[in-house]
Parts: C-alpha cells; sequence; structure tokens
C-alpha cells in the first residue's frame, strides 16, 4: 500500500432540510484496504455511501477517489461524475436487478452500454463472474427463479462486471436469512482476499472484526471511532461505542 489513501473523504455534511444526517465525516482507505462501516440504525451509513458516489451528493465536503476529486459544494461536471463513478462499484441491501432479463442479461447490458463491449465480450465476462460467484449454472434463468442470496451474488456480479477499482456495499445481507447471507459474505471474503478495495456497511460483526483491516463507527452522523478492527470492535474507547457493541452482543 502507499501512503496515498484511494478513498478519501474530508468533512463531508449532508443534510435534508434541517436534518443533518452527516456532520464533517473524514475517512479514508488505501488501495486493497476494506473498510467496514457500523453503527445504529439511523447513524448516517448508508447516506455516506451513496455520497461518496453522489447518488446523494453532499451538502459539503471533498469525495477524492483515484485522481478524481469532487467538491461538495461546487457543480459537478458530467465527465467528473461519469470518471468518479468508473470506478465505484455498489450493491444495495435490495438487489435491483431487471426481472424481465435473465440472470446473464442482467450482467452483460451494461458492460456493452457503458464500456461498449461487444456482446461476445460482454458474455464471456459475464460466464467468468458467474462462476466465480458460484453461479454458472443460473446464467438462462430469470431473477424471480432465484434465491435472495443468488440475486445479490448476481448483483456483486454485475457490479464486477463494470471493473470497478472500489466495491460499496450497503448491508448486502440484511434483507437475508443467515444461511443465505452466509454465501454472500462467503463472494466478499475472496473479493477482499483478492485486493479488492472495499466499504461495507454491515451489521455482520464477524465480518467486520475478521475481514475488514479497519472499522469506523457511526452514530448522530458521526464518527465515533476509527481503527484497526479487532481493536475498536474488542476495546472500544467512548461510551456510545460501549453500548452499541453491547447490544449487538445480546441479540
Amino acid at each position: 500500500m502507499t501512503n496515498k489513501p484511494y478513498v478519501k473523504l474530508e468533512q463531508i455534511t449532508k443534510s435534508y432540510g434541517a436534518h443533518t444526517v452527516l456532520r464533517d465525516v473524514n475517512l479514508s482507505v488505501h488501495s486493497g484496504g476494506v473498510l467496514a462501516i457500523i453503527g445504529p440504525s439511523g447513524s448516517g451509513k448508508s447516506t455516506l455511501l451513496r455520497c461518496i458516489n453522489y447518488i446523494e451528493p453532499p451538502n459539503k465536503g471533498i469525495v477524492t477517489v483515484g485522481d478524481v476529486t469532487i467538491e461538495g459544494e461546487t457543480p459537478v461536471s458530467r465527465r467528473d461524475l461519469r470518471a468518479l463513478r468508473s470506478k465505484l462499484g455498489m450493491v444495495f441491501q435490495s438487489f435491483n436487478l431487471f426481472p424481465h432479463l435473465t440472470v446473464l442479461r442482467n450482467i452483460t447490458l451494461a458492460q456493452e452500454r457503458v464500456l461498449g463491449r461487444t456482446s461476445a465480450e460482454a458474455e464471456l465476462i459475464a460466464m467468468q463472474l458467474l462462476t466465480r460467484v458460484g453461479l454458472a449454472d443460473k446464467a438462462a434463468q430469470y431473477p424471480s427463479r432465484c434465491s435472495g442470496g443468488q440475486q445479490q451474488r448476481i448483483a456483486i456480479a454485475r457490479a464486477l462486471a463494470l471493473d470497478p477499482k472500489v466495491m460499496l456495499f450497503d448491508e448486502p445481507t440484511s434483507a437475508l436469512d443467515p444461511e443465505l447471507g452466509l454465501e454472500v459474505l462467503s463472494v466478499m471474503r475472496e473479493l477482499a482476499t483478492s485486493g479488492m478495495t472495499m466499504i461495507v456497511v454491515t451489521h455482520e460483526m464477524s465480518f467486520a472484526e475478521n475481514v475488514s483491516d479497519h472499522v469506523a463507527i457511526m452514530a448522530d452522523g458521526c464518527i465515533l471511532e476509527y481503527g484497526p478492527s479487532r481493536e475498536v470492535i474488542r476495546n472500544p474507547q467512548s461510551a456510545r461505542a460501549r453500548q452499541f457493541l453491547r447490544a449487538v452482543n445480546e441479540r
């Protein structure tokens, strides 16, 4: 890893009217690093992910991904927005697959339209990724014929097909039962091992402690604690962080 972070967030602030969701958030992730963001519901975790790829433009602050830097208070050109998003893949809580397209076509469509790949090139890459997530046999199926865990793995394959440098995960297992969630977490572990830079909003404490390099605990739109994963989870310093982790461990 170089000393310069690949993803850097500086003083990110996001408000909706009088309601402030994020307050001067600062975070950084180096290339190949895995950051887990944990914290109680409503703490701003998902909004922070959406600010990174400008689904929700921040009101203030600076987002840097690779060689692209965008300031929240200035108008963003289409060119800069495309450059930013070309480096980012995102997997949501809901799978957001096209129900009328086959699994294979769900993965090839954006490759052809965004990257300009031929159908043959896109299909080859899609099949390689479906094999990687253990679903090559589902290529001709429609999403409705797949389980929730399978659909989420297809969504991961679709995001990877656009060659992102960073993967953003917004609680990818929250809509799944524990057994299906393990299928998805297994794919995410493999991605982390392969060196993919990842930012993961999650309630999966085992993943946060054992797979991520660093953990950020959020509450009330702020970063309460940040540091090496096991150190933060095993020995939180603030009373609010201890309260959250105690509640999680008592479930």
